[in-house]
């Protein structure tokens, strides 16, 4: 029997001002939203994963402050997912340029604007990775243990 490996991977949901910070991008041809987000690369701990991600995607620097929770998504027969999601609250709404050529887009929207699109985001796990925020559900970043990397 193959050894179940779901794929690691790290997003950040980015609020200032009732708004966050979405990539657009193209997925087989179609539109689709997330927040800044990648997968867990060899030797890194997961803040950093998190910080390079966004830092790709939207080409801010920012310093993730809490885990919002880490989520499993089983997106079809093959394909699984453990998903860590950060937060990060700026005070002003920095102008991102994305680095990644695969971000057509990264853009502030609204809790209703990306709710308004749930057809078109890239999973579940988006929306209720905002919802969870929103609600305060928050931990210590130091939950994850990287020192021995």
């Amino acid at each position: 029997m193959e050894r179940y490996k779901p794929n690691v991977t790290v997003a950040c949901v980015i609020a200032s001002e009732d708004k966050y910070l979405m990539v657009e991008e193209l997925i087989d041809g179609k539109l689709t939203y997330n927040q800044p987000a990648g997968h867990l690369e060899a030797f890194e701990s997961l803040n950093q994963a998190c910080e390079r991600e966004v830092w790709e995607e939207t080409g801010l620097t920012i310093k993730v402050r809490s885990l919002i929770n880490i989520y499993q998504f089983q997106a079809n027969e093959g394909l699984a997912f453990l998903r860590f999601t950060y937060a990060c609250v700026l005070n002003e709404q920095l102008s991102p340029t994305p680095q990644d050529s695969a971000i057509r887009r990264a853009l502030w929207m609204t809790y209703d604007e990306i709710a308004q699109r749930k057809t078109q985001l890239r999973s579940p796990l988006v929306l209720q990775c905002i919802d969870d925020f929103r609600q305060g559900k928050l931990f210590s970043t130091e939950v994850v243990n990287s020192r021995f990397l």
